[in-house]
Formats: C-alpha cells, structure tokens, sequence
C-alpha cells in the first residue's frame, strides 16, 4: 500500500509483519511512530530492535524468539528489524515457519533502506507481510500533506505558500516536515501564513540556492547571481565549496540533457531526488543544452585549476563569475 493509505489502514488494527522500504526515510520514521503511538505500552520492555546485517544463519533464531514473546502491560509488542536480506536458505530455514504463522500480540516491523548484498529472498513474497511503499511521494501528493497540515492547524495557506515550502525543501519530506512545523509555530496566533512568511522562515539549502544562480544565468540576471552567491558566503560556504556546487549542479543538469529517461527513472541513475530533476528539467528548457555544456566546462575548469595550484579558490570563483557574466551578455 501507499504511505497516504497506512494511517486510515490502522482503524482496522496492525497487521502481524509490516515491511517498510523506499528511499523516503521521513515515510519510514513516521510510520514507525504512528504504530508505536497506537499499539505500544511500556517501550522498555515490549520494543526490540535489530539489524539485519548482523542476522546471518541461526543468529536469526533471535528475531524470531523475540517476536515470539508476549507483550508486558500493552497491547502489542513491536520487533524492529531494520536492512533484512535473507538468503533463500536461511529464509526457508529460520523466517519461513513464523511468517505463515506470525504471533497475534507482536508486530514485526521490517525497514529497509540500503540494497541487498548479493540475491536475497524477496520478503514481498511472504505470507502475512504488509508492504507499506515508501518510495518519494509525487508533487500532488506532498502538496496535499504540506496543506492538510495547516488545515489541521487551523491556519490558513494558499497553494503559493506550499509550492514555496516544497521548492525551497527541494521535496525533500524530512526538511519539508520541519519547515512545515516552524511555519505552524509562526503562524499559531495570526492563524494565517502568507508566501512572505515562507521566504522569512524556511531555510532554502544550498542546492536550491545553487538552483536559484543557476535560474538567474538562464534569466540572465547577473545582479541575482551576486546576491544569493553573497548570501553564501555570509552563511559561512567558502570559495571552494561555491565552485564544487555549481561544478556538481551544471554536470547534473548535463546528465538529465544526455539521458532518455523518466523522472523517476533519471533520479534513480543519477541519486537525485525526482523532484529536483523536474526542477532541473524546466533549467534546462530555460538554458539549453549547449549553455549546460558551456557553463560545466567553465567551472570544471575552474575546480581543476584550484586542485592543480594554478589558482587560488577565490581567484577561480572570479573568473568563473566573469565567464558566467560574459555569457549573460552574449546570450
């Protein structure tokens, strides 16, 4: 099932074995919380947790003695298990017998994060297991949670406040669920958040400060770029790291312009988020391909420069600033 679709699952009770995986750790987090929340008395003594990679042959033994043990003074005991992998031997061997036949007072959580090593038993596969998918919500999605949040709250915002807090956030759900709470804290008494509340309150990360010079090279905004690379460097990112951003953004951009893939697709090859490779998409339509390319060599360039003692960081910064204003002016 979708995340969306786990908490109103619940009113009908815990299913006995949840397996949790995606790359959305802020998905998984909250999951966990909400079972803990509705099922879980006494943590200290009816919550376990392990890790599968140390779980190898019969060291399984002790996941499911644990899951097999009553709860104390609460309704469910939780088993938390996180990166399990079985083989299909040790699956066979050691899970098989408790997963078609799970203990009604336990519920065993599987999460899932990093790829198995090696081929492993594909535990979706399972008898009595309820995948919860936490993979990256699409935008519709995000900007329904970031809304329902404030409605909750009582306060009101508009479709611009919560675009803003998922660009400035880069979809990120973890940023976008803290900024989310201070922007609830901020607008508790007013009862009402405007976009000039988003742009005081939430911390736009550096990538989507990278991503804001970036846009003023397509708009040809010179004075733009200066302002928010000062802004930079008033938080404290010096010369080098400016440099190594832009160089690791514009070979971004480069490599979504040479790839034929999806969204989705794309962030996976590259390890971005799929939101921000839409986000690069629409620079991408703005620059174009050939000014991608330009930009990329020019700071590359630049870095290389730096690493080989030709240049100093800041001197390299310069002259990349200069080359970038050039282009403003040819284009």
């Amino acid at each position: 099932m979708k995340f969306v679709l786990f908490k109103k699952s619940l009113e009908g009770g815990a299913s006995p074995i949840y397996l949790f995986d995606g790359e959305e750790e802020y998905f998984k987090k909250r999951g966990e919380e909400m079972l803990r929340e509705r099922f879980l008395g006494e943590p200290s003594l009816n919550y376990s947790v392990f890790h599968g990679e140390n779980l190898k042959g019969a060291a399984l033994t002790a996941l499911v003695t644990a899951a097999e043990s009553f709860p104390f003074m609460s309704e469910k005991r939780i088993v938390k298990v996180t990166d399990l992998y079985p083989t299909e031997k040790d699956y066979e061997s050691y899970l098989k017998s408790y997963f078609e036949h799970p203990a009604e007072s336990t519920i065993l959580l599987i999460v899932n994060s990093a790829p198995p090593k090696g081929k492993a038993f594909d535990l979706k596969k399972a008898p009595n297991v309820t995948r919860v998918d936490c993979s990256k919500a699409d935008e519709e999605t995000v900007l329904r949670w970031i809304y329902a949040q404030f409605r909750r709250a009582g306060i009101g915002a508009d479709t611009e406040c919560c675009e803003r807090i998922m660009q400035y956030c880069l979809g990120d759900m973890s940023r976008i669920a803290g900024e989310t709470e201070k922007l609830l804290a901020y607008g508790a008494k007013s009862k009402k958040i405007v976009s000039a509340d988003v742009d005081e309150i939430v911390y736009r990360d550096t990538d989507y400060k990278i991503y804001e010079m970036t846009n003023a090279i397509g708009a040809k905004n010179y004075g733009k770029y200066v302002s928010v690379m000062s802004e930079l460097s008033e938080r404290g990112i010096d010369a080098m790291a400016v440099l190594n951003s832009l160089c690791a953004y514009f070979r971004g951009l480069l490599d979504i312009s040479l790839l034929r893939k999806t969204d989705a697709e794309t962030a996976a090859a590259l390890g971005m988020k799929e939101y921000a490779v839409k986000m690069s998409r629409r620079q991408l339509g703005a620059l174009g391909a050939k000014r991608v390319k330009e930009c990329f060599l020019a700071v590359n360039s630049a870095v290389n420069a730096v690493k080989n003692g030709v240049l100093s960081a800041e001197g390299a910064l310069v002259g990349v600033n200069a080359r970038l204003a050039f282009g403003f002016a040819e284009n």
